[in-house]
């Protein structure tokens, strides 16, 4: 039976695991965790995890697909924190593989999507979905990831997009007294959505508030966002995205005022998004943020930015709108589209 290799590239680690193509979705065989900073490169990691993986599965994979964080272009991938300079036919011919495809690891997800269980998403907008119309993927992690997929005869084909890199639009007063201040704080030209709409754009909006309300650094989140910003004493950096959300669950004003905004500018944006891809198909949410701050992006703090697009409102209101919440969904999706490859 023909194997699928699958990988996860990252800058800090990287995933590698072998599939088996199984039916209705792949089936995992087994995975190796790789901390990415300890390899030169991709091509001797690669050799060196299929050469571990031979007596367990006794053939050679039949197809690759590796998502790489960072920009594919013309297959070749310059990886966002690492070094690496990936070239699909060098790779492919240095580890004998007969079909293989860099995808970047969040336009990857689209092609997991058909082929996700019940235990893997969960819902957070009923809606209509139309089968044959473009869906959206977004995913607010330490960026703000954007795809979008088409609906193919051969299957789902995933667009990727750098729709985060726009500028961030504020909507309101309190929005604009936030990007002025950006511009000043990081000092850039321009602000743009992912500044904002990200784990790290909750981190920024909570250093914003904590300013406003509380410059002598009173707050009990001050002093982890001074460690956070770089600008404390400690020797590792503050969670603070974390520590926001934890503190508004727990009743904290300031906190629940930074997730508020946060979620207000986050609904907009898939909003804007969704009328720009006219995703029909539906708006899958995705990346750190989605399991953690669940009940949020169910809330109308996250639903009625969306919707409130004046006369097209009604565009959006048949959208469903989905979590991904599996934290393996980037391995499991490389995996989707290897098992395309066999053609």
């Amino acid at each position: 039976m023909s194997l699928l290799l699958a990988g996860d590239i990252g800058g800090t680690k990287t995933l590698l695991s072998l599939w088996r193509p199984g039916g209705e979705r792949p089936e995992l065989l087994l995975e190796e965790r790789f901390v990415s900073a300890a390899w030169d490169d991709l091509a001797p990691m690669v050799r060196h995890f299929l050469a571990g993986a031979g007596e367990a599965s006794g053939t050679p994979p039949a197809a690759a697909c590796f998502a790489v964080a960072g920009p594919v272009e013309g297959g070749q991938a310059q990886l966002t924190n690492l070094p690496w300079r990936l070239d699909t036919g060098r790779l492919a011919s240095s580890c004998g593989l007969p079909k293989l495809e860099l995808v970047n690891d969040f336009a990857v997800l689209i092609y997991g999507l058909p082929h996700l269980e019940p235990g893997q998403v969960a819902p957070v907008r009923q809606g209509q979905r139309e089968p044959l119309a473009p869906l959206l993927v977004l995913g607010a992690g330490t960026g703000l990831g954007v795809a979008m997929g088409l609906p193919t005869a051969a299957g789902l084909r995933a667009i990727p997009s750098e729709a985060a890199h726009g500028e961030f639009a504020a909507r309101c007063q309190q929005e604009w007294e936030l990007k002025q201040w950006l511009r000043a704080d990081l000092a850039i030209e321009r602000v743009s959505i992912e500044r904002v709409v990200s784990g790290t754009g909750l981190g920024h909006v909570a250093r914003w508030l904590l300013s406003c309300r509380h410059p002598d650094g009173d707050h009990p989140l001050s002093a982890r966002a001074r460690l956070w910003s770089g600008a404390g004493d400690g020797p590792v950096r503050a969670d603070l995205p974390a520590e926001v959300a934890v503190a508004a669950a727990a009743g904290d004003r300031l906190a629940a005022d930074a997730l508020a905004l946060w979620l207000g500018a986050y609904g907009s944006v898939c909003g804007d998004l969704a009328l720009a891809a006219l995703s029909r198909g539906g708006l899958w949410l995705a990346g750190g943020t989605a399991a953690k701050l669940l009940d949020g992006l169910r809330s109308s703090t996250f639903l009625e930015p969306f919707l409130n697009k004046g006369r097209l409102r009604s565009t959006l209101e048949p959208v469903p709108i989905t979590a991904v919440v599996d934290p393996g969904v980037g391995s499991f999706s490389a995996a989707c589209r290897a098992r395309m490859l066999l053609g």
